[in-house]
């Protein structure tokens, strides 16, 4: 029986300002037989993008979103502006050098879109002193100007040419990432006639900045191609320069540091292959690096004739190693640098003239190594905080001595330093300014573990205010994502200040799936072993109500995509642990999608979930899990889902079938709320206002949820 009524009863609409009942889908019953498995889809019709009754209900769902939720208006409003007094609206982010130019973005009060700029180099080799703006200041790209009339610009590719006369930039209108390409001549400012529609991420220059490279999308939304453009040329005559066949594969391309090599690199998500192409000879031909082989990945940092490169064939955490492009396709000709360690992930090189960066992670801590050429001497730069994330910045250089790396935490704002990598001396370049009397003394940032069922200690990261006693009674929210082997490292918040400030503790599950502690942290929580994900997030919550830092009442779990799996699984799993869930573009229909070779992406990500199709094994376990199907009658938390209409990611269908299976199933008087972007993809609507409106009704719907306090301790403005 469903539950609509109660779901009303906890959220009346306002009289005559919207619905007073969520919508009610059409009841078809559809049954899908798979390894002698029925399984019953009553909503499988909201994945038909022809159904006449598919935009009507997904609108309907909008209407009942806003009037359930419509007495938190004023919280969202106060929200929203908390969130915009502490940030600096009219700003500029550090600028970095390449060849004569300084480069920079920044943004204005009342405008949602970032600038991209640049200003001569004075000759010093210094960032240009003063406030961006000025007679020396050329405009690149105004991302405000794409976005005018439609709504929605997000940009691909952003590439200025060698000569830095041109620059090559898409952008995709729709959300679904299919990207149209132009090119504008940077010294008149006025746009050459090229638009080449349905492209993908990856751009690479030729040499002479006469002609560049492009990735195009297949059937799937898979860039699969890598095509050469000669400007001034009609497209018909475009040269195909690389094709790869197998739909388990993503093509991308790029240039070297150096701009001496086209860079083409395929990969599936356990395989890899690079190939590289004279970027003073584009006509040329291509030249693999080394062949690829099953369950063998390696990244390329060219250097010359040098390739530095980062492989794990003789280990699954990789190793550092060097050899010739010429030697390259033997990897027993390699030389290694940095062995494979155990525990020890690397993740990427920077290669420069004298020095290399190596990017790794140990124990959850992320970290940079720094290895001198000549002499093979290496230091680690130093982390000031036990919970903080650095890594890379933008290097665009190779004859240059000095790295500019990112460093944050949970308290620390985004942070760019330089290190002088022949000193070792360290410059703060950059820290981005809190306005609004935001004072990281009043926090307190530490690691904790949790112990998960088979035993295995699952870090969390957290962060609260100082004295907090652990008494069981503060609101929490608890962050995961787990899948990809992508880590979720600690990164600041300036919306995040608002729950701090109300008295939350807030916290990172490093679940299995993701990459926090090496390659066997990914493993283990993928394929057959997806379910530690699930477990490591239920254990995690529960470490938090044992330790006294909340309570089931006072507990809320968010994540997205991926995540957002993660949260409808444990949503099933332990409905009575939280008392809301908030799941963005969550990948709730998983079973089905997976199960569908004709949908986006699917066969790219049977290395990651498995093939059902094939295995019956691979189709128990994710029947398991998967949870749309698992939705069973008990009180569910409250439920805030998300979705973007022109997702090609996480199919619109998804959100709103889980929504509309647990309203039928729930024995709760919970709310469930599907809130859509009807204008916008996987990544919600371009533009900051409308990314902090997004951020404030999903915090003033779990600040209600707990229970917390409406009111920050310190005022916004003090």
């Amino acid at each position: 029986m469903s539950n609509l009524g109660a779901v009303v009863a906890a959220h009346p609409a306002p009289d005559g300002t919207g619905p007073t009942e969520p919508p009610t889908p059409k009841r078809v019953r559809h049954v899908r037989s798979l390894h002698g498995d029925d399984v019953p889809d009553d909503w499988y019709w909201l994945a038909d993008e022809s159904d006449p009754d598919r935009r009507p209900h997904l609108e309907a769902e909008n209407a009942w979103a806003e009037a359930a939720t419509a007495r938190l208006a004023g919280l969202r409003e106060r929200l929203f502006e908390e969130i915009k007094s502490r940030v600096q609206e009219t700003d500029a982010t550090a600028a970095w050098k390449n060849g004569p130019w300084w480069y920079y973005d920044r943004t204005t009060e009342g405008l949602g879109q970032p600038v991209h700029c640049r200003r001569p180099d004075d000759g010093s080799g210094r960032a240009p002193a003063g406030e961006p703006g000025g007679p020396t200041e050329q405009v690149l790209l105004d991302e405000n100007q794409l976005a005018a009339g439609t709504g929605f610009a997000r940009l691909g590719n952003l590439s200025v040419s060698p000569d830095g006369n041109l620059l090559a930039w898409s952008v995709d209108h729709r959300g679904d990432e299919a990207h149209t390409l132009h090119v504008r001549d940077l010294r008149t400012g006025e746009d050459l006639a090229e638009a080449i529609p349905a492209t993908s991420y990856g751009l690479g220059w030729a040499a002479n900045g006469e002609s560049l490279f492009y990735t195009t999308l297949d059937h799937a939304q898979r860039p699969w191609q890598v095509w050469h453009h000669r400007l001034g040329t009609d497209r018909a005559s475009d040269r195909l320069v690389f094709e790869e066949p197998d739909e388990r594969f993503f093509v991308g391309v790029g240039n070297s540091r150096d701009d001496r090599h086209v860079v083409i690199d395929t990969g599936s998500v356990t395989s890899s292959e690079i190939w590289l192409l004279d970027a003073t000879d584009p006509d040329g031909a291509t030249r693999v690096v080394a062949p690829r082989s099953d369950d063998v990945e390696y990244h390329v940092e060219p250097h010359g004739t040098r390739l530095f490169i980062v492989s794990n064939h003789e280990g699954p955490d990789f190793a550092l190693y060097e050899t010739t492009i010429d030697e390259a396709a033997d990897r027993a000709a390699w030389t290694t640098l940095i062995p494979h360690r155990p525990g020890v992930r690397i993740d990427g090189v920077d290669a420069l003239r004298d020095h290399l960066v190596v990017s790794l992670r140990e124990g959850g801590h992320t970290g940079l190594l720094v290895h001198e050429l000549a002499t093979g001497a290496q230091r680690a730069i130093p982390i000031d905080e036990p919970v903080a994330t650095l890594g890379p910045h933008v290097n665009a250089e190779f004859d240059t001595a000095v790295f500019r790396y990112h460093y944050e935490s949970l308290v620390t704002p985004a942070t760019i330093y330089e290190d002088d990598l022949t000193t070792g001396e360290r410059t703060l370049r950059r820290r981005v300014p809190v306005p609004g009397g935001y004072d990281p003394d009043r926090y307190e940032s530490n690691g904790l573990w949790a112990t998960a069922g088979d035993g295995t200690k699952v870090p969390i990261s957290l962060v609260h205010r100082k004295g907090l006693a652990l008494d069981g009674s503060h609101p929490c929210l608890l962050y995961g994502y787990g899948a990809y082997e992508a880590s979720t490292d600690p990164w600041f918040s300036p919306a995040r200040v608002s729950l701090l400030e109300r008295g939350f503790v807030w916290g990172i599950a490093h679940v299995r799936g993701g990459g926090e502690m090496g390659r066997q942290w990914y493993e283990h929580g993928k394929l057959l072993e997806k379910p530690n994900s699930f477990s490591d997030f239920v254990a995690c919550a529960r470490h938090l109500i044992d330790a006294g830092y909340t309570s089931p009442a006072r507990l809320a779990a968010r994540g997205g995509s991926a995540g957002g799996l993660l949260m409808g699984a444990v949503a099933n799993a332990a409905p009575d642990l939280f008392r809301a869930v908030v799941a963005e573009v969550p990948f709730v229909d998983a079973l089905n999608t997976i199960c569908d070779p004709t949908l986006p992406l699917t066969v790219t990500e049977w290395e990651e979930w498995g093939n059902p199709l094939e295995s019956a094994e691979v189709y128990r376990v994710m029947r398991s899990y998967s949870p749309y199907e698992n939705v069973h009658p008990v009180p569910y938390p409250a439920v805030l889902a998300t979705a973007g209409l022109h997702d090609t990611r996480v199919g619109v269908h998804e959100p709103a079938k889980w929504v509309a299976r647990l309203r039928d199933v729930s024995t709760g008087d919970a709310p469930i709320v599907l809130r859509i972007e009807m204008g916008a993809g996987h990544g919600g609507p371009t533009g900051r206002y409308d990314a902090w409106e997004r951020e404030a009704f999903a915090l003033a719907f779990v600040i209600d949820r707990l229970g917390a306090p409406l009111d920050p301790a310190v005022s916004p403005t003090s």
